[in-house]
């Protein structure tokens, strides 16, 4: 049986879906499950405050998705694209490297001219820097890429993309977080059908960040927040080879995971939250963006991104951060 594979113009058995990792295992279906439910209970115990919250009143602000920071490189025949069918360097879920604008856009960062090293480098930078956050349903990594948002599974697959278009091995890192004060104070308290779903659960269903395989070892890439959003957070603008957890997320014991592709059914709560309350979404897209314009001027107000950058790290140094989970309800995973 062959079915076609959504975000990529390929063809896959079900064995291969399998061997892709398509197919969720448990701790990922776990946290999609319980996600989804947690959502639908939210919106459905509380219907008067869904039909109030759905749509964007007309006094309140309208999200717009800000222009695209860089042009499209333009394509070309010739150009070398080192994907093949190896594990960690082919196409999967949402995330192929042979799509032309990957392909352009990985010879204009220097892949092939560049080490590893150097090429993952770059391409850890340009995602992060010129692509924003935008919470939207789950799409190609040709569609990001022209449109320049998408969530942090969109951000991350261009990374990984690029990568492999460069013939460097790269992978999903995934786990369920719970994130820092100041971040959920920006994105999840604005609206309050998406404060409900996080505080029932306790987290968000999942989080990620990639990984490229460079001289013998995975090197960690989260490419979700801009050097603004940090700051906004009063966190240290984060490198490549640094990862996310213990600086801004903190994942929950046992719900870490590797993975090939990005599995069916990420991104399963915000398409569910755009049907039935797509005003909440557009909620959390402008608090994204009042966060990088704060973010903006924090930086200024340091003297750049580097003089932010040591400050923030300075305090980081001098203060332990501490996460107690004890009062959360929701899933319990074992180690």
């Amino acid at each position: 049986m062959v079915l076609p594979i959504l975000g990529n113009t390929y063809m896959v058995s079900l064995r291969e879906m399998k061997d892709r990792e398509y197919i969720p295992h448990g701790t990922y279906l776990k946290l999609l499950i319980g996600g989804a439910l947690s959502l639908s209970k939210v919106l459905f115990s509380n219907p008067s405050d869904l039909r109030k919250l759905r749509t964007i009143q007309g006094s309140e602000e309208r999200y717009a998705r800000p222009k695209r920071p860089y042009e499209l490189s333009p394509y070309k025949e010739e150009m070398r694209c080192g994907a093949t069918d190896e594990k960690y360097l082919r196409p999967t879920l949402y995330c192929n490297p042979r799509a032309p604008e990957v392909v352009a856009l990985a010879h204009q960062l220097g892949a092939f001219q560049k080490t590893d090293y150097e090429f993952a480098k770059a391409a850890f930078e340009f995602v992060k820097e010129k692509l924003d956050l935008e919470i939207c349903g789950m799409d190609s990594v040709e569609e990001t890429i022209r449109r320049g948002t998408g969530t942090c599974f969109h951000l991350i697959s261009v990374f990984i993309a690029l990568c492999r278009c460069a013939g460097i091995k790269a992978r999903y890192k995934t786990f369920a977080m719970n994130m820092i004060q100041s971040w959920y104070d920006t994105m999840v308290t604005p609206d309050p059908l998406v404060k409900k779903w996080y505080d029932q659960m306790g987290f968000f269903m999942m989080e990620g960040e990639g990984e490229a395989f460079i001289d013998g070892k995975w090197v960690p890439a989260h490419v979700g927040p801009t050097a603004e959003r940090q700051a906004a957070g009063g966190i240290p603008i984060t490198k490549f080879g640094e990862g996310s957890l213990g600086i801004w997320f903190f994942a929950l014991p046992g719900t870490t995971m590797n993975m090939e592709s990005i599995p069916y059914g990420l991104g399963l709560g915000s398409k569910l939250l755009k049907k039935l309350a797509p005003g909440s979404m557009e909620r959390v897209n402008i608090s994204i963006q009042h966060q990088n314009i704060a973010g903006k001027k924090i930086i200024e107000d340091a003297g750049g991104k580097e003089a932010y950058d040591a400050m923030a790290r300075k305090k980081r140094a001098s203060q332990a951060p501490t996460l107690d989970l004890s009062d959360k309800k929701g899933i319990v995973f074992g180690e």
